[in-house]
């Protein structure tokens, strides 16, 4: 079933005409109710199979944000549109009718005509917690939900803001606000924290980034999967590629072993199954011919069964493996998948490392700290400007490696949101996240690291010491990026910011699919635009030539709609001239300069980073589009 809920100042409705023959009599009259809850509904097909289990989940869901929003009224709205799996009218009538008794003994409740058009007039209250959609009652056959998610919910914290002085700061959500800390200086952590401490990860407003990704042709539905599984035209591919290229360069310098292992693994396998239930994470389950399965979710089972088969000495450590996973899989609520930010299928840079104990674990930390800042600036991230940063500890470890924690602040250079539980939920005992905080507001994880106590007894991981005896490690999870995809995200909505500030938008120079357009003004010039493109394919630069039948100016302004970083119109004045007039799109100018001195540009700004040509033809009149 899917919900969405809108605290109303008013709504107003009127039956207007049967959209079914056996639709509930009527009258065509105006309904109004004012300082409400109004709950529009969609009954799924597979709720038929536990029509009582989904009425009472219906109940508490509207009960719970009726808590919320601290309202007593509620308007039940039968909307189909928020499914395209509908359940029979005639039992997602009965869903209604008996939620609508149900909910009467404690409140006002109207519920507009089942099976009709109705004409409705709504006004949003427009505070943080006034816009909420749910999806439940999934069926369990496709995916399976752990211990740890179920727990998830239900877990109790104390949340504080950390400064750069040390000091935690209490903090606490009022009124849809967060009180405790003068965020005048800090509003996107303000964001954060709200997001955080609401926990409601829903999206009822397509983000910025999905009009672009399409757009430019980076990514793009694919209707013929899943739902959250994308598809990556050449354009996509080539950026996801460099990333992929520049994250795993990054962390072999650091001392990642890179490995690779399946992708799927045993469910009943009793280490695995015994993680499953520690991970927050929903699992894909699949059946073999002879066995049950679930697609991996983080690159952890893989080197943690390839450690237990190793032999380890305390000269090893810290021992540092990694795995780009192409794809991890979640089964995240369809209610959650948005574009890029939220996906089923993701590619996941995943970095372990086995230490002795928590003194060289805290070094280790700080190293792979400093090595994602690395990743994130070579990428066009700025830290910390672009991110706010979160953690998450248990009491204990806070009291004991307190100051560690606060180091670890001040090297990210800004106060922190930290999560504190009196006891250890999870696997881990401390967790840090690097949060972008997008145009919708809403946040969205890319690196992370944590201290996991757990998984070197579950899967029997040891090492030998000096003293000749098998001890256990601590290790280390780190995403020194996280999900390429998610990266892919950020840089989007980054742009999308900077156009609110009225900015020209443009990914970094070193991933941008073309890098130089070359714009003859006329079939004439095409063969100079030839020489000048082989010249700058010689220099390792991403060039293509606009040859259609367009006049020069709708020419310019296609270059400008694609974000293409650098344009050379091409006609008499500019023929066999040394110096070329150069549109820069970052200086919003036009510079003289040499073939050379443009192919420098491009070679200072790549630098160390990787470089991969474009797969696809160099004149635009010869290129499909892959996108309507």
């Amino acid at each position: 079933m899917r919900i969405l809920a809108i605290h109303s100042d008013y709504i107003k409705f009127t039956p207007t005409k049967k959209a079914l023959k056996n639709a509930e009599e009527v009258e065509k009259k105006e309904s109004t109710m004012k300082d409400c809850l109004v709950i529009f509904t969609s009954v799924e097909k597979q709720d038929e199979k536990n029509v009582k289990g989904i009425i009472k989940q219906l109940i508490t869901e509207i009960k719970k944000q009726l808590k919320q929003v601290k309202a007593n009224k509620i308007v039940l709205y039968p909307y189909a549109h928020l499914s395209d799996e509908l359940a029979k009218p005639g039992t997602a009538e009965e869903v209604l009718k008996k939620a609508e008794k149900e909910l009467k003994k404690e409140y006002k409740v109207i519920r507009a005509p089942f099976g009709w058009y109705k004409k409705f007039e709504i006004s949003c209250k427009g505070h943080p917690l006034a816009e909420a959609s749910r999806q439940f009652g999934v069926s369990k056959k496709a995916d399976e939900v752990s211990k740890a998610l179920k727990a998830e919910d239900k877990l109790k914290s104390k949340w504080y803001i950390l400064d750069l002085k040390g000091k935690l700061n209490p903090v606490s959500v009022e009124k849809g606000k967060v009180k405790g800390f003068d965020f005048n200086k800090y509003k996107n952590l303000r964001k954060l924290s709200l997001y955080e401490m609401a926990k409601n990860r829903m999206v009822d407003q397509e983000p910025a980034h999905v009009k672009s990704m399409r757009k430019l042709e980076l990514a793009d539905y694919e209707p013929g999967s899943d739902p959250g599984n994308l598809r990556y035209p050449p354009k996509g591919r080539l950026v996801k590629s460099l990333i992929e290229q520049w994250v795993t360069q990054a962390v072999i310098d650091y001392g990642g072993m890179e490995i690779e292992s399946p992708i799927m693994y045993d469910y009943e396998h009793p280490i695995l199954k015994k993680y499953l239930n520690r991970f927050p994470a929903r699992q894909y389950v699949v059946e073999s011919p002879n066995k049950r399965l679930f697609l991996r979710f983080a690159a952890c089972f893989g080197q943690f069964l390839m450690s237990h088969d190793m032999t380890i000495s305390y000269r090893d450590l810290p021992l540092r493996m990694y795995e780009l996973t192409r794809y991890s899989f979640r089964a995240e609520k369809r209610g959650e998948l948005t574009g890029l930010r939220r996906l089923r299928a993701f590619t996941m840079p995943d970095c372990h490392a086995l230490c002795a104990d928590f003194e060289q674990a805290k070094k280790e930390m700080m190293k792979r700290f400093e090595l994602s800042k690395r990743v994130h600036n070579g990428i066009g991230l700025n830290v910390p400007e672009d991110f706010e940063l979160a953690l998450r500890v248990v009491k204990d470890i806070w009291d004991e490696h307190g100051d560690f924690i606060k180091d670890l602040v001040k090297s990210f250079g800004k106060p922190a949101l930290l999560e504190m539980w009196d006891e250890r939920p999870f696997y881990y005992v401390f967790k840090y996240e690097w949060n972008f905080v997008d145009t919708l507001n809403k946040a969205a994880t890319l690196t992370t690291d944590q201290f996991d106590v757990e998984n070197g007894e579950t899967y029997d991981l040891s090492y030998t010491d000096k003293d000749g005896k098998d001890k256990r490690p601590i290790i280390l999870h780190l995403s020194p990026s996280g999900a390429v995809e998610r990266v892919m995200y950020a840089l989007l909505e980054k742009e999308a910011w900077q156009q609110k500030e009225g900015k020209k938008p443009m990914l970094p120079l070193w991933l941008s699919p073309t890098q130089v357009r070359l714009c003859p003004i006329n079939d004439s010039f095409i063969g100079e635009a030839e020489k000048l493109a082989n010249e700058l394919i010689k220099g390792r630069v991403r060039v293509d030539i606009d040859d259609r039948s367009e006049s020069i100016g709708k020419k310019i302004r296609h270059a400008e709609n694609e974000w293409i970083p650098y344009i050379i119109v091409i006609g008499d004045k500019e023929k066999g001239k040394s110096k070329l007039p150069v549109r820069d799109r970052a200086k919003g100018s036009v510079n003289e300069m040499t073939i050379k001195e443009l192919i420098k540009i491009v070679e200072k700004d790549r630098a160390e980073k990787p470089f991969k040509k474009l797969s696809l033809p160099l004149k635009l009149s010869d290129r499909p589009s892959f996108i309507g």
